[in-house]
């Protein structure tokens, strides 16, 4: 029984071990000394600096297109397939970064802090559309931003708000360019390109609660004209300034109005001002006096707003990673902890103090006194001058455009009769002159 069993035994090492072998022969050792070259293989890397350049020209190439289709020839048909292009290029394939909006950011960076480079790139993005918003009005609003084309892409009707709602509505893209500038000059985040809430849908991806916010938009967008233009977008409204005195503004007709209210009616962002003519008018000694007051609550508000923004510096500050990073540490020093934070072992482990954390977020926080009191004063001035604005009522005899709310959709071109009139009139002259012999 035992020889049986050793018999056994043997075979079995006898073929375990031929295995090995042919294992090793099947599976031989790398061999690292065999001086073997592996070949070069070059893969084509796209030109990131070629995608920027065809970006800035086809951007200002689109608001060429606006302009002369705006203000030039009336027509909107070109400004719709602007909003269709910009949509599909720079939404969808681009992934919405044309840096127009977020570019406020990188620019009061740099004019506050002369260490910081700016890009070329990022300035054009910057500059291009003040430039043509100076000269031909806010045509980069009107279909070549691509937020603003997907909003245009998907409205269909035009309830309007009431002027009291859309002032106060509308004051919020100065708080949000005011903030969106104190946190830029403070290193504290670029809160404009973080709070984005249309980057999610053209990347179709990213944070739920933000491409919430974008369907939600678009939704209000089928409804009433561009919610996110006209009471979000903070670049919009660094642009109506310059909007407001714009060299070439648009224009609904060449020929006088009739004060039909068509237009009044088609406009998707009630840019479209009615006459005076035909209302009760208050007395002149009255008027003058509610802007007196006004003008003499104006510098308190300034006051007020800017003494409440520098009591709550500490707050904002803490937007700040240095200023998280000073709370964390004294946090840990009060009540020290054998867990630590990924924050705290980083600091630790690089051989921070207490005193250098608390000499940077004392440099912080000063820094934050100082732009949180302008940011308040500012504030203050744009709800002064907005009280002030629904309190003036010029006299106006025929519906006019108001430039720095014009977005140059060039919705009211055709609803306007006397365009129809002169276009009907250029057709039959048209075809006079085809019958001619």
């Amino acid at each position: 029984m035992k020889k049986g069993l050793k018999k056994y035994l043997s075979a079995g090492l006898c073929f375990l071990t031929a295995g090995v072998a042919y294992a090793q022969n099947r599976f031989p050792k790398p061999d690292f000394e065999s001086g073997y070259r592996y070949p070069d293989i070059q893969y084509a890397v796209p030109d990131e600096n070629l995608w920027i350049a065809a970006d800035i020209a086809l951007l200002a190439v689109l608001m060429s297109i606006v302009a002369w289709a705006a203000v030039k020839k009336r027509t909107r048909t070109p400004i719709l397939w602007v909003s269709v292009i910009s949509a599909a290029y720079f939404g969808f394939f681009r992934s919405g970064c044309v840096c127009s909006i977020g570019s406020v950011q990188n620019v009061a960076l740099a004019l506050a802090d002369s260490t910081y480079a700016l890009p070329l790139s990022v300035l054009l993005f910057f500059m291009l559309p003040v430039l043509f918003a100076f000269l031909f009005g806010r045509v980069f609003c009107a279909g070549v931003c691509p937020f603003g084309a997907l909003q245009e892409l998907v409205n269909l009707k035009n309830h309007r708000l009431p002027k009291a709602v859309a002032t106060v509505l509308g004051v919020i893209p100065w708080i949000y360019l005011i903030f969106a500038i104190l946190y830029a000059v403070t290193r504290s985040g670029f809160i404009i390109c973080r709070l984005d809430p249309f980057i999610g849908i053209f990347r179709q991806g990213g944070d739920i609660g933000l491409i919430v916010t974008g369907v939600l938009l678009l939704v209000a967008a089928i409804f009433t004209g561009r919610p996110f233009c006209r009471f979000i977008c903070p670049y919009g409204a660094l642009l109506s300034l310059f909007a407001r005195v714009s060299v070439w503004k648009v224009q609904m007709t060449a020929k006088p109005c009739i004060n039909c209210e068509l237009c009044h009616n088609a406009c998707p962002v009630d840019a479209i001002r009615p006459p005076y003519d035909n209302k009760v008018r208050e007395s002149r000694m009255q008027g003058v006096k509610r802007l007196a007051n006004y003008f003499v609550l104006l510098p308190l508000m300034m006051i007020t707003g800017a003494l409440l923004a520098r009591s709550l510096s500490v707050e904002l500050s803490r937007a700040n990673k240095d200023a998280r990073l000073y709370a964390l540490v004294m946090e840990h020093e009060t009540n020290p902890r054998d867990v630590l934070s990924v924050e705290l072992e980083a600091f630790y482990g690089q051989g921070g103090t207490v005193d250098e954390i608390t000499g940077r977020y004392e440099t912080v926080l000063s820094g934050f006194r100082i732009y949180s009191t302008a940011a308040g004063a500012l504030t203050g001035l744009v709800i002064g001058l907005a009280l002030i604005g629904l309190s003036i009522k010029r006299t106006r005899a025929e519906y006019e455009i108001e430039h720095a709310n014009c977005i140059a959709c060039g919705k009211c071109f055709s609803y306007c009769p006397q365009n129809k009139t002169a276009m009907e009139n250029a057709n039959k002259q048209e075809g006079e002159k085809d019958e001619r012999p």
